[in-house]
């Protein structure tokens, strides 16, 4: 979503949206000043920003607003703009090294002038003497410096008369020199430089969670053809072009492999723990690492469409929109900086007038003033959810905001599409009964026989037992299909049968002791395949479709977080179902359903439970997953109408990604309760000592940027989500 004009309507194509990565955005402060610059700026339209990701989106009038006017607006807060798809501007490296020296320079005369201090002591430093003089200058010399590190930022907010915390900090240091308290006008500049830079440096580490996973695909690729092998850029390759993966590369683009055999490990992409073996026919993603084998790929994608591609900017996408908890906490930081400022103002003034002494409240409101920037309180909730979609991206799980992030947290009931989904998706072979003093092989033979051109998954699992079992299966002749009823041929001379039920009824091939022996079969939820040579029954192949191995365990897992109930929903048979559920622990079952019985079942259990999430295929289950609180797609890996139609989307198909979810979700709504009481805690304590007097100047910004540092680091731990 970046950049270059997009018409808006039809009529006018003046109309542009540009998104600029914004430097020095740290704060909802930044995004005030922002506000108030834009406010009469002709042209401009709308914006939007997005702290964490230090981007703004902005929706303009390009007739009477440029891209450059905007990246000048922005330099006039004291922050730098560029658009996002070009290089950076490179004014930040030198700025930041002048600041780093400011504030080097700050704290070597702020040590100077408090070890003069303690090492002559209290009475050669009394006011007057020289000592005393060289330390004031000393906490001077701090103090200048200090201010020179935060000038640039202290000077846009007052241009667009915003009380931001660097105006509030030398709002405090004046006060604290007039005050005649040097040596803290110096301390609480310096430690605010530090806390500043610390800050920054903590969320850089989060923002760094995502930018982790551009660095994914190799920029250059081998390329082979007519003129042999060469290394080019990656982005200049375009679809049909071959490229060579050497055994340990990095995959660069998306592709099918049209030579060449190898495992490949798509953790990256797919979270899968294991490797997956590739050969030729076979998809492999950009960003998954090669093994041992050398793979010749055709490339099937540009790179900025690649899934990687898409993952990081559906990623960027979810972590800009704001949770319901982070709404909540802008629209009380609102409220409490203008508040705590008045407090501070008026025990400046009251307590003074009714007998107080100017100097002590004057001092206790300073020292309020430090702590009423609402810092801390408002990052506190989306670096949590930026941590956490990092850390679901890693492992394949794609969830598309912080609010599908907090509301999979309250699901109450969780239902899961049968096919494909519990379930492998292809039926297996899963007894073979012989007839007739046959034998099971003898059985399968023919049925392999027959079935050997087909392409239908019965015959397609007929054909595997075949092979797994080792039965060599005879060459059949006049093979005919019987639609939707089996199919018949010649094998070794002898006339075969092969089909359903029905099919068998209809040939009256099906006597007593078959059917009975089919019905019973049937009622475990297996698919029989009768089989019949010279008009004689042989044999009955059963055929199902098997749960996944991991299905128990991960449903054990779903109600240890908290889910209360697992249903399943299905267009199969009761007693189909009834197997499936029963071999996998299966609280409900609601079976013989069509796509638009589903979302009624979906909304029943609603009414029932409050919350429900419905897990499916992301395509067929489609209506039922946008109806859910929570919709949850399995293997969308390659598939675009997946990846942008859930939720949340799983890479891989594997069902225990799902519990994970879930318990990362809760983990992340305890970590922003967490962050969130540290910092009403610590503000609520320090707005208290203040007014009481037991704070000083240099606490306060300890407490006050420690705040943001502790949630910051706190948010932090969510990347080692397992």
């Amino acid at each position: 979503m970046t950049t270059t004009s997009a018409p808006l309507c039809t009529i006018c194509e003046l109309h542009a949206e540009s998104t600029f990565k914004i430097e020095g955005m740290d704060c909802r402060e930044e995004v005030a000043m922002l506000e108030r610059r834009f406010k009469n700026l002709t042209g401009l339209e709308d914006f939007s920003a997005d702290v964490m990701a230090q981007r703004l989106h902005v929706k303009y009038d390009a007739a009477k607003l440029t891209a450059a006017a905007i990246a000048d607006a922005v330099a006039e807060t004291g922050m730098r703009a560029w658009l996002e798809h070009e290089e950076p501007i490179a004014l930040g490296a030198a700025d930041d090294r002048r600041r780093q020296r400011f504030v080097a320079a700050s704290g070597i005369a702020l040590a100077l002038g408090l070890g003069l201090q303690w090492t002559i002591g209290a009475r050669a430093a009394a006011a007057g003497s020289a000592v005393a003089v060289l330390a004031d200058s000393l906490f001077a010399t701090a103090i200048t410096f200090g201010l020179l590190a935060i000038w640039r930022r202290t000077l846009s907010a007052i241009r667009s008369r915003s009380l931001d915390i660097n105006v509030l900090m030398v709002i405090a240091v004046a006060g604290a020199v007039a005050l005649g308290q040097y040596s803290e006008a110096a301390s609480v500049i310096f430690l605010f430089a530090v806390a500043e830079a610390l800050e920054a440096r903590t969320l850089d580490r989060a923002r760094n969670a995502i930018r982790a996973l551009m660095d994914l695909t190799p920029a250059h690729a081998l390329v082979r053809d007519d003129a042999g092998e060469r290394r080019v850029a990656a982005d200049t390759l375009t679809p049909g072009a071959i490229i060579v993966v050497r055994p340990g590369e990095k995959i660069p683009l998306d592709g099918e492999v049209v030579a060449g055999q190898s495992s490949v490990n798509q953790a990256p992409i797919t979270g899968e723990s294991l490797p997956i073996d590739k050969a030729a026919g076979d998809h492999v993603f950009a960003g998954s690492i090669n093994g041992r084998g050398a793979l010749d790929i055709k490339v099937t994608r540009l790179r900025r469409d690649t899934t990687l591609a898409r993952i990081i900017h559906l990623v960027e996408r979810a972590q800009a929109q704001r949770a319901p908890a982070q709404q909540l906490v802008e629209r009380f930081a609102r409220i409490y900086t203008p508040a705590v400022i008045v407090l501070a103002a008026l025990l400046a003034v009251v307590p003074p007038l009714v007998g107080g002494g100017w100097r002590t409240w004057i001092y206790r409101s300073l020292v309020l003033l430090v702590v009423s920037c609402p810092c801390a309180l408002v990052i506190s909730t989306p670096v949590s959810i930026v941590a956490a979609l990092a850390a679901a991206a890693r492992k394949g799980v794609l969830i598309k905001g912080g609010a599908y992030l907090e509301r999979t947290g309250t699901i109450r009931c969780v239902a899961f599409d049968k096919t494909g989904t519990l379930t492998r998706g292809t039926p297996q072979v899963i007894e073979v009964v012989p007839m007739d003093n046959g034998t099971a092989a003898s059985v399968v033979a023919l049925a392999a026989a027959i079935e050997q051109r087909s392409t239908h998954p019965i015959a397609q699992a007929i054909i595997e037992h075949a092979a797994e079992t080792r039965v060599q299966a005879a060459p059949a002749s006049d093979v005919f299909a019987l639609a939707g009823r089996g199919a018949r041929g010649v094998v070794d001379g002898s006339s075969i049968v092969l089909g359903n039920h029905r099919l068998f009824e209809e040939m009256h091939l099906c006597s007593a002791a078959v059917h009975a022996r089919v019905s019973q079969l049937e009622a475990t939820g297996r698919t029989a395949v009768l089989v019949a040579r010279d008009d004689r029954p042989v044999g009955i192949i059963t055929v199902a479709d098997r749960p996944r191995e991991a299905g128990r365990d991960a449903l054990a897992m779903l109600r240890d977080q908290g889910v209360e109930a697992v249903v399943m929903l299905t267009g199969d048979s009761r007693s189909t179902a009834a197997a499936i559920a029963g071999e996998l622990g299966v609280d409900d079952i609601r079976a013989e359903l069509l796509p638009e019985d589903k979302v009624a079942a979906v909304e029943a259990l609603r009414r029932q439970y409050g919350s429900v999430a419905m897990v499916g295929d992301g395509i067929n289950d489609a209506p039922a997953l946008a109806n859910a609180d929570v919709g949850i797609a399995m293997g969308v890996a390659g598939s675009d109408a997946a990846l942008e139609t859930a939720d949340v989307a799983l890479m891989a198909d594997e069902l225990l990604k799902i519990p994970f979810t879930f318990r990362l979700s809760r983990r992340t709504v305890r970590n922003i309760r967490a962050n969130l009481a540290i910092s009403v805690a610590l503000k609520a304590a320090f707005l208290i000592a203040a007014v009481a007097g037991a704070a000083t100047l240099w606490m306060a910004v300890i407490a006050d940027a420690g705040a943001s540092v502790i949630v910051v680091a706190n948010a932090l731990r969510l990347l080692r989500a397992d």
